[in-house]
């Protein structure tokens, strides 16, 4: 999942951000409302963690200028400000969650679980999918309770692809979503197809894959 931070203090941000990697988001980091705004404009983000008090604005213009577009982006406010009235602004606006600092980083990755839960449409912690399961926190796939060996890109890829099953996953969505800015990826680069090609390979060892679709010149559906 693609995460970005806009928060001014560094310290924070990059605790944030280091917490976060190490769960296997991917992260970047803006400073200001400007900055924030034209990231958003340049690359697609599942989750934006969204801090008010900003140098050259307010958070709240950020959070409008989003719920303006067609951006399905979930955003979690984290700010000092516990003012009762700020909370319920930011929910009005159109924000998902709402954390007031000091927070611990455990409950905020928990929030931000939760959250990509149910914008899928899932409540419990496993998805099944024609056999295999998928153990969304430990980042485990099994099929009849025999562990399927996958990479953690491999993973990811499945994941992703699961979780917009029924739906075709460009190769420039999963660049986006899982290895971060399409801008920095070479286009002529084939790594997706391996990754995906191995996660095929690996899945059709237990059982015949052919609701794992290619759709070709431009990517890839799971049929559910």
């Amino acid at each position: 999942m693609n995460i970005l931070i806009v928060e001014d203090t560094q310290e924070l941000a990059l605790e944030i951000k280091d917490f976060l990697s190490k769960s296997g988001y991917i992260c970047k980091i803006s400073k200001n409302c400007f900055d924030a705004l034209d990231e958003l404009a340049c690359n697609s983000y599942d989750i934006l963690l969204l801090d008010l008090g900003l140098p050259d604005g307010s958070g709240f213009d950020v959070l409008k200028a989003v719920r303006k577009t067609a951006s399905k982006i979930a955003v979690i406010i984290l700010t000092a400000r516990g003012d009762l009235n700020d909370r319920i602004n930011g929910l009005q606006l159109g924000a998902d969650d709402y954390l007031t600092k000091p927070f611990a980083l455990s409950e905020l990755e928990a929030r931000l679980f939760a959250i990509i839960r149910r914008i899928h449409g899932y409540t419990g912690n496993d998805i099944n999918i024609h056999g295999f399961v998928l153990q969304l926190q430990d980042y485990n796939v099994t099929f009849e309770g025999k562990l399927v060996n996958l990479t953690k890109k491999e993973f990811d890829v499945f994941q992703y692809l699961v979780l917009n099953k029924n739906r075709v996953v460009t190769r420039s969505q999963l660049t986006e979503h899982i290895w971060g800015d399409v801008l920095e990826i070479n286009s002529d680069s084939n790594f997706i197809d391996v990754h995906v090609r191995n996660l095929r390979k690996k899945l059709d060892k237990f059982t015949s894959i052919e609701w794992f679709e290619t759709v070709r010149n431009v990517g890839y559906r799971l049929n559910c």
